[in-house]
């Protein structure tokens, strides 16, 4: 009797210690759009990253970047998935955002246009199309008509038409005359007779179209959490790069896209511009405030390394892990 109790005893703690070894810590992220470029939170989330770094993780999809920053202000949510526009409005304010690690650190979407518009000059007078005002397509949008010399407060009207898809079909019944898509929408648009008119990515224009932020007071409280946040990204970014064929998937299933050219081209364009290492440079944040600051005084004065932290993937980069991961 006594024996049995014991061998019981044994059984129990046994198939109990790998629960406790393999303990997840509960963690909340929110991220919004339905663009290629949300492809490292799909893959950390869908191909199992969160879980391989310790993280139950509850991924949230949120319609607007202008929406996700309030889960993060309040509480709801530990990071965002977020450009650098909603950074810095966020900062500028007074909330402790920080960016930690970035995904898509360039801009690479096109402005696309009727068939009739064949030069920049063109857009002069026309209605753009938006997802919404003040957010990420919005500020790119306007930005990339301000390189091209065009004022979008007084030389065009932008309007909010939804996302991607309603975007397209805002185009398509001329209620815009041009707006901003990413593949392979822009491979659609252009079946549909509509003109590829800018690839804002030969620009160059360093800008975190796609980042990881959360508070300071996560970063300084809940270190090792952060790094197994960022340790997830990358190793997603990892498998972008080496895995083709099933990223490709998982973007054609998150878009509900099938077209093979489009999830080809989609793939080409983004994987060239997700980095290896995801250092969060003040590089890109420092393009939006120069942009704002003629209309927003406090950008002026704004110190553009304070919106980032890159000390959580330098730690990562010295620890050789980033290095093992592309066998180097």
């Amino acid at each position: 009797m006594c024996r049995s109790l014991l061998y019981v005893i044994a059984i129990t703690i046994c198939l109990s210690f790998p629960k406790i070894t393999s303990a997840q810590e509960r963690m909340r992220i929110a991220w919004a759009g339905s663009t290629p470029s949300n492809t490292p939170i799909w893959v950390a989330d869908q191909k199992g990253f969160f879980k391989k770094n310790g993280l139950s993780a509850e991924v949230i999809a949120i319609s607007a970047s202008t929406i996700v920053i309030q889960a993060l202000l309040t509480g709801e949510v530990d990071f965002i998935i977020a450009p650098s526009a909603t950074l810095v409005t966020s900062r500028l304010a007074g909330a402790d955002t920080i960016m930690v690690s970035t995904n898509l650190p360039l801009f690479i979407d096109h402005i696309v246009s009727l068939a009739d518009i064949t030069t920049v000059e063109q857009l002069k007078g026309k209605t753009g199309g938006v997802n919404r005002l003040g957010t990420t397509s919005d500020m790119t949008l306007r930005l990339a008509l301000r390189r091209f010399g065009i004022d979008p407060e007084r030389e065009t009207k932008i309007i909010a038409t939804g996302e991607n898809p309603q975007r397209l079909a805002a185009l398509a019944r001329n209620i815009t005359q041009f707006t901003l898509l990413g593949e392979p929408l822009v491979r659609k648009a252009e079946k549909m007779g509509f003109r590829d008119l800018i690839d804002i990515g030969t620009l160059k224009i360093p800008y975190h179209v796609n980042a990881v932020v959360t508070r300071e007071k996560t970063v300084k409280e809940r270190r090792p959490f952060v790094m197994r946040v960022v340790r997830a990204f990358t190793e997603a970014l990892h498998f972008i790069k080496t895995n083709k064929e099933e990223t490709k998937a998982l973007i054609g299933k998150n878009l509900k896209s099938n077209d093979p050219e489009g999830l080809e081209r989609a793939y080409r364009a983004y994987n060239g511009a997700f980095p290896e290492i995801p250092y969060p440079n003040a590089e890109g944040v420092k393009t939006l405030l120069d942009d704002i600051a003629p209309r927003t005084p406090k950008a002026a004065t704004a110190d553009a390394r304070s919106f980032v932290d890159p000390s959580v993937v330098q730690e990562l980069e010295a620890s050789g892990f980033i290095k093992q991961l592309y066998k180097r």
